[in-house]
């Protein structure tokens, strides 16, 4: 990994190497960490921590007390905030809520150090655009944690298309308090918009959105439908106020019927024309957050385009942020 020059001025340098006994190079290991661990930041900590190559050099959050409780079950060090991490580590995990993902986004970037910061990508489209900038000038890889990328359900599927003409996704979960700092759209529905740009090659048309809040002074149960320039239709529906959880998407083509289901990560196909034959494969061994954690530090190791980029979280992000500017026109015309 060669030194690089960041936006500051600063040099950054490739993984620091332990010394044996003998004065020789012995550990290649990149040096990652996490910031924010709370319930998804201690996942990503613990993926870190089982992985062999790695060496999870710290945790931090501005909660000092429960870095040190994640840090010590994971046999790392606790720090208060990420600027104390910055120069030991190569790449870190960003988990914090969405609200400052682009400050320390940016702030970590900056320093020439790798980022996997969860979804969204930022609040705002001009600041999801300064970090791909900022990433890009400082030769740094930004990933997107838009996990369902990784979910083998979803791989498989994407080897099975040729022509979807409708696309149908429910994204229903209890309400919790985690993640109301943003409207559904946001939290939940960012998921299948990304898969569906991922999949259907074509310019939106139309959007047409509803939606209003439940349980919180956010929007919590959303529906769209999405028209694309080549004749493709996607119906998405994400409630956080169900009393039920399910995660679905059906895509229907000329000559086939598929249903995934990412929750139990499994697959069912129908044919409807030809030979072929019916068949449901599921993946219960999978672990798709790892997969993607994996991703990040081979994207870093082999200086390549991570899976799901920065600009792969900023459409899905414009997508989103119209839908919501929608309802709430939408609700404001009906008050």
């Amino acid at each position: 990994m060669k030194e690089r020059t960041t936006d500051n001025g600063q040099r950054t340098r490739p993984p620091r190497l332990s010394e044996s006994d003998g004065g020789q190079a012995t550990d290649q290991r990149l040096r990652l960490g996490v910031v924010g661990v709370g319930y998804l930041g201690e996942l990503h900590a613990q993926k870190y921590a089982s992985m062999e190559d790695i060496r999870l050099v710290g945790l931090a959050d501005i909660d000092f007390e429960r870095a040190q409780q994640v840090a010590r079950r994971h046999n790392t060090k606790a720090y208060k905030s990420h600027t104390e991490l910055l120069p030991n580590v190569d790449g870190l995990s960003l988990a914090v809520p969405t609200v400052s993902h682009f400050a320390i986004g940016h702030d970590i970037l900056t320093h020439g150090v790798h980022l996997l910061v969860e979804k969204p990508i930022t609040l705002k489209l001009e600041d999801a655009d300064r970090l791909i900038q900022t990433a890009e000038r400082n030769n740094t890889i930004l990933q997107i944690g838009h996990i369902e990328r990784f979910n083998p359900a979803v791989v498989e599927m994407e080897s099975l298309l040729s022509r979807p003409i409708f696309i149908e996704c429910h994204r229903h979960n209890f309400f919790t308090e985690r993640s109301t700092d943003v409207d559904v759209v946001l939290d939940l529905m960012i998921h299948d918009l990304d898969i569906i740009l991922h999949l259907v090659d074509s310019e939106i048309k139309e959007i047409d959105a509803f939606g209003m809040p439940v349980m919180s002074d956010k929007i919590d149960i959303a529906n769209v439908r999405i028209i694309f320039s080549n004749g493709t239709v996607a119906n998405l529906t994400a409630s956080r106020v169900s009393n039920e959880s399910l995660r679905m998407i059906r895509i229907f083509q000329p000559d086939t019927y598929i249903s995934v289901d990412y929750g139990e990560r499994s697959i069912s196909v129908t044919q409807l024309k030809g030979d072929g034959k019916d068949r449901e494969d599921s993946f219960p061994d999978s672990d798709p957050l790892a997969d993607q954690i994996r991703s990040f530090v081979e994207a870093i190791r082999k200086g390549t385009e991570p899976k799901v980029s920065g600009v792969d979280g900023k459409n899905a992000l414009a997508v989103a942020l119209s839908i919501i500017d929608q309802i709430k026109e939408k609700t404001k015309a009906l008050s």
